[in-house]
């Protein structure tokens, strides 16, 4: 055999794991298609997080409205872009240089599994003992008419310039962050949603603040509506106040016009227009599209029939070790069918897990509480038990601490900021869900205490930076602790 094992894929999936297994005497191939690191390093988290940095900021500054703020903090989007082009540019090549340092063989191209101990990349042959397939996700485009004028995450993250009215198709992850920074760079969207909620994983009495706050801000929501067809108009003018849509929002169909005479939505003149036809009538025109329906596992043309697995867009099945159907092929990360949650955190646990499982030291993989969040402005975030499940079981009880309220001096003149608390009957944590600037920060620092099981008690007698956000939030915790 050339290989101990190889991946097919490069990012957070594959190479965690893999270098423990090359300390350990393994040889290793990697073979990656695209970028070395996969989405997260080039395409994803990291542009993500650069890009929206600065409308974070922007909001905070907002909370000191007439309280000492004095001008604007705007964002200059061309500039942003250009230095996120050139911290993102060297990813791959940092990747690459990492990869190296472990000792990492590398292949760039298209892996194909000839048979359950080959892999073709290109011209080229690679015998192994052991495959992990880690090719992570895809965005979903929609099979409609007019397809080809979407754009996907990957295309806005690296647009130079934003758009005057974004039509955005899906409210999870993409579609709802995406429409944060639109609404902070004070530039209109338009979301439409197949059903009747956003973010439909997290506490919705939260992502519906998030609307709130979005549609003061010139973002329109549109839900139960299925698109059909896309059009490319050139030079068209939205200046018709009389047009009608058809609104299904919580199944109550009501005419409204598509521009109110007092919007802040101007009729606005582009240079290049697209229209997006729903089935219940509701036309939208905007010049920039964005699929943004959700992700599906890219496994196509990589040779699975050559070995008889098969595969959903939710990815390949697999066993607790992380093993497919043929005993000697596994699956790691987003492409991984588990029914656990698809974020980059989840891929670094499997690919470390997978590690120590290839050296035969593993029972079956097991979960810790996984913190998950939608970067919206504010943030909202879930971890442990959710808030939803509590209220339907009388095993759990379900504590609202508005610790935004009580500490707004602490926490930068931020009023809003909450989090439900869910206890057992024994008043142990767990699970949170939260709203907040840095819901982020507070979520981890819940993940942490439902997985290490510490009590009420314990953290009631620690003593913690002040002021600080998990300080304030942690000292309202006693409300629980002692009945109050």
């Amino acid at each position: 055999m050339d290989y101990d094992i190889i991946y097919i894929g490069s990012g957070n999936a594959s190479w965690q794991g893999a270098r423990f297994l090359r300390k350990e005497g393994l040889k290793i191939l990697l073979v990656e298609e695209s970028l070395y690191g996969g989405t997260c390093a080039n395409r994803g988290c990291n542009s993500k997080a650069l890009l929206d940095a600065p409308y974070e900021i922007k909001a905070l500054c907002d909370n000191f409205e007439g309280v000492g703020k004095k001008g604007d903090f705007d964002v200059d989007w061309k500039a942003l872009m250009k230095y996120k082009q050139k911290r993102i540019a060297g990813m791959s090549t940092f990747l690459d240089n990492k990869f190296k340092e472990y000792d990492l063989d590398v292949v760039h191209g298209k892996g194909v599994i000839l048979d359950k101990h080959t892999v073709q990349v290109g011209n080229e042959k690679f015998t192994t003992d052991k495959i992990v397939i880690a090719t992570g996700l895809k965005p979903v485009i929609p099979d409609i008419k007019g397809k080809e004028y979407l754009h996907d995450s990957t295309d806005f993250l690296d647009i130079d310039e934003l758009p005057k009215h974004t039509v955005i198709i899906g409210g999870g992850f993409v579609g709802m962050e995406f429409a944060s920074i639109i609404a902070e760079a004070d530039l209109k969207a338009d979301v439409i949603i197949r059903g009747d909620m956003a973010l439909k994983y997290f506490h919705q009495p939260y992502v519906k603040k998030v609307i709130e706050i979005l549609e003061k801000k010139n973002i329109r929501f549109h839900f139960n509506q299925q698109v059909k067809e896309i059009i490319k108009d050139e030079n068209i003018e939205i200046n018709n106040p009389d047009l009608k849509i058809l609104n299904t929002e919580n199944g109550i169909n009501t005419d409204e016009k598509l521009r109110d005479p007092e919007s802040k939505i101007d009729n606005k003149s582009y240079e290049n227009a697209f229209t997006v036809k729903c089935e219940s009538g509701l036309t939208i025109t905007g010049d920039y599209i964005i699929a943004a329906s959700g992700r599906e596992a890219n496994l196509e043309d990589i040779g699975l029939e050559n070995v008889g697995l098969t595969y959903s867009k939710n990815g390949i099945k697999v066993n607790g070790h992380l093993q497919t159907d043929v005993e000697n092929i596994y699956a790691s990360g987003d492409v991984a069918d588990t029914g656990i949650a698809k974020l980059v955190t989840v891929a670094i646990h499997h690919s470390k897990y997978l590690a120590k499982e290839l050296l035969g030291q593993c029972e079956e993989i097991t979960y810790p509480v996984i913190p998950a969040v939608a970067y919206t402005i504010p943030r909202i975030a879930t971890v442990g038990v959710p808030a939803y499940i509590a209220d339907e079981s009388d095993e759990y009880e379900v504590h609202t601490i508005e610790y935004g309220k009580a500490y707004s001096i602490e926490l930068k003149n931020d009023k809003t900021s909450e989090v439900k608390v869910i206890v057992d009957k024994d008043l142990n944590i767990v699970g949170a869900e939260i709203y907040a600037a840095d819901a982020e920060n507070v979520a981890n620092m819940f993940a942490f205490i439902i997985n290490k099981k510490i009590t009420l008690e314990e953290l009631d007698y620690m003593i913690y930076a002040f002021p600080s956000s998990s300080s304030v939030c942690l000292y309202k915790l006693h409300n629980i602790h002692y009945k109050f």
